[in-house]
């Protein structure tokens, strides 16, 4: 990978775990990092580290949750070096409990953070990288959005739309070489220490997740929306399927007991497509039918 020279990043939630790891690792291979975190003692630790190690560094302690706040990140780094090339959304909370007791403030302060918390600095980088012709954006995401987790509706809700966003800014920012991918990582962190498998604990390690997200941050990443689990070593991509399905003549009606019957087929996964959207497949199945032309 070509190094980062000359790049600007910023990396929120950077102060500890899987954040710290990213800003360490971009700051490696040349980028100016603006490490954001709430907590100032960490945050300057890793602006500390980073310019031990030679590299450049700025601090910032705003909340992302909020709009003015998660402005004035991406203000630091223009301030501090006119420009934002990388903007890695990664600040995170938890506030775990089943649905039935959990508090909506629970909910909607996990929303903020990791819904919003995304949506905000890339709101306020995006002009200045549509301007430059360049940007890299990666969210982060969850198998807790992605297939569920019991006691984190909150957080999977969130997680699935940050989803969403990038699967939409990706046609945005194509004219423009702004890229948005997401990372779904798992690692040994405040936030999942309780929750992973003891015996395996020692090999989520935050670090075999930055190097996932510096490639996503570089030149080189030429794809767009697309979402890449890293996790103890292992890397992969994730991708929405779907069945092979039942298609009746739209041109009759359709009842619910026709329906029921051709459930078995609805769900069956042994030969999956991908689900890109779009209607080229019922085109397609219209056009078999002699329904279109």
């Amino acid at each position: 990978m070509s190094n980062l020279t000359g790049k600007v990043a910023l990396v929120s939630g950077s102060g500890r775990g899987i954040g710290r790891a990213i800003a360490l690792k971009l700051a490696r291979h040349g980028a100016r990092v603006v490490v954001n975190d709430l907590d100032k003692e960490p945050g300057e630790a890793v602006v500390a580290e980073i310019k031990a190690a030679g590299g450049e560094a700025a601090a910032n302690y705003a909340s992302v949750a909020e709009e003015k706040p998660a402005a004035s990140i991406v203000e630091t780094a223009m301030d501090t070096w006119g420009r934002i090339d990388i903007l890695v959304n990664n600040a995170g909370i938890l506030r775990d409990k089943a649905f039935v007791n959990m508090p909506m403030e629970d909910f909607e302060a996990v929303v903020r953070v990791h819904l919003l918390g995304n949506v905000y600095p890339t709101k306020a980088a995006w002009p200045f990288m549509r301007a430059a012709k360049y940007g890299r954006i990666v969210v982060t995401t969850s198998g807790s959005g992605t297939v569920g987790n019991f006691g984190q509706t909150n957080y999977g809700a969130a997680k699935m739309g940050v989803n969403g966003f990038i699967n939409c800014l990706k046609h945005e920012g194509a004219k423009y070489n702004i890229l948005c991918n997401a990372i779904s990582p798992a690692a040994r962190t405040r936030m999942t220490e309780a929750i992973l498998p003891p015996d395996m604990l020692d090999y989520f390690k935050p670090e075999l997740v930055s190097p996932a997200v510096a490639y996503l941050c570089s030149e080189e990443c030429s794809f767009s929306g697309e979402i890449i689990a890293a996790a103890a070593g292992g890397y992969s991509r994730v991708k929405y399927v779907q069945s092979e399905g039942a298609f009746f003549d739209p041109a009759e009606p359709v009842t619910v007991e026709m329906f029921a019957d051709a459930l078995p087929k609805v769900m069956d996964m042994e030969h999956p497509q991908e689900h890109a959207g779009g209607l080229s497949r019922l085109e397609n199945r219209l056009r078999a039918m002699g329904r279109i032309k």
